[in-house]
């Protein structure tokens, strides 16, 4: 099992940056993809971005692309996302999730799940 915990979420004015961070227990974390995912009030859970346990593969949405950068510290057993150039719309809830196997980017493929930081970005 992965026990994961988010932390960096915050205030921000828009184009700001925050970075955020997915710290996680377990032997194994280095063999998981771990993904990151937002919840609008009112909306569904949306993809971020994630990285795989292959070594220097990520894949993010479109939305983010450019602006937000996701990486890994195994030693350290942290995965951090770098959120530059912020926007009202990034506005939500950031999860971390975790997985075997490679990446995907529906919600329901992930076994495991932080509580959540909140990140609000003001215009």
């Amino acid at each position: 099992q992965v026990q994961l915990v988010e932390s960096g979420g915050g205030l921000v004015q828009a184009g700001g940056s925050l970075r955020l961070s997915c710290a996680a227990s377990g032997r194994t974390f280095s063999s998981y993809t771990i993904g990151w995912f937002h919840q609008a009030p009112g909306k569904e859970r949306e993809f971020i971005a994630a990285i795989s346990w292959r070594p220097g593969i990520r894949y993010y949405a479109d939305s983010v692309k450019g602006r937000f950068t996701i990486s890994r510290d195994n030693a350290k057993i942290t995965v951090y996302l770098q959120m530059d150039s912020l926007k009202p719309e990034d506005t939500a809830v950031y999860y971390c999730a975790s997985r075997k196997g490679n990446i995907v980017t529906t919600p329901g493929e992930y076994d495991y799940w932080g509580q959540g930081t909140q990140v609000t970005v003001s215009s």
